[in-house]
């Protein structure tokens, strides 16, 4: 059975599941659609175009599928969606796609915290923490594991690769491969995330293996291009060297520096 305040408003046609609390003075528009179990606090807003999955919870204030804050947005009849289990603390805002995806989306597990803001067309996979004040600029992409500490600023249409740390107030204008610590001003890598890899299971093996293909891309001298070929032809193939690879090759920004104090 449904908790709906009749302090909030729910729009009759809005798609609510089983077990939706919706606090007083909260605002679901039409067109939307709530999972089993999601809980909307007081004073969240839920705009047309919103899917939040199952068990969520959205904090007061934070505001899900707002228009994008693109002048090349016409109106079109785009989405937000909010994965499973994925909290969205206070003052929190994703806003819904454009025409160049159609949709926004925040995967499964996922907590974004207050005063961060997704923007259109954004694409983050599941469990990935995105800190207080933190900023993603339209056409972000943001692979499973990944931590952006608090008030990063994202450049739009950067990429940031599965199980990296990035440290507070970083601003990327760069790819983050897989796998990496990010940090100091102007960005660099920094090592490898290896707390976070050891946390989620990974093997000493694993993570020396992808430690050394690192030392090739940031520590070997050699351009990117040539680092890859030489992980291509002397690391044993891995799921882990698959996804590294990858990411480069597919990289149109291009990946983040190294750091040249060594």
């Amino acid at each position: 059975m449904n908790s709906i305040s009749n302090l909030a408003f729910v729009h009759p046609e809005a798609k609510l599941g089983d077990n939706v609390v919706v606090e007083a003075f909260a605002f679901v528009d039409q067109n939307t659609e709530i999972g089993d179990g999601t809980r909307i606090m007081s004073h969240a807003t839920v705009l047309y175009g919103s899917r939040i999955g199952k068990n969520c919870t959205i904090f007061p204030h934070a505001t899900i599928a707002g228009i994008p804050q693109d002048l090349k947005f016409q109106g079109e009849d785009t989405t937000a969606e909010i994965g499973d289990n994925t909290t969205v603390r206070e003052c929190a805002t994703v806003n819904r796609g454009t025409a160049s995806k159609g949709f926004t989306k925040v995967g499964k597990d996922c907590l974004l915290m207050a005063y961060s803001h997704v923007a259109h067309d954004c694409v983050l996979q599941n469990n990935i923490i995105i800190g207080n004040s933190t900023q993603l600029a339209g056409e972000v992409e943001i692979d499973d594991y990944a931590i952006l500490s608090g008030g990063t600023l994202v450049h739009q249409f950067s990429r940031i690769g599965a199980h990296t740390m990035i440290q507070g107030g970083s601003k990327i204008s760069k790819d983050i491969p897989p796998f990496v610590m990010v940090g100091r001003e102007p960005i660099v890598y920094v090592g490898l995330n290896v707390v976070g890899l050891r946390r989620r299971g990974y093997t000493s093996e694993k993570i020396n293996s992808i430690q050394e293909m690192y030392r090739f891309i940031y520590q070997s001298g050699l351009n990117v291009s040539q680092a890859t070929d030489k992980i291509d032809s002397e690391i044993p193939e891995s799921e882990e060297r698959k996804m590294i690879l990858d990411f480069i090759r597919l990289s149109s920004r291009g990946i983040v520096r190294g750091n040249m104090e060594g």
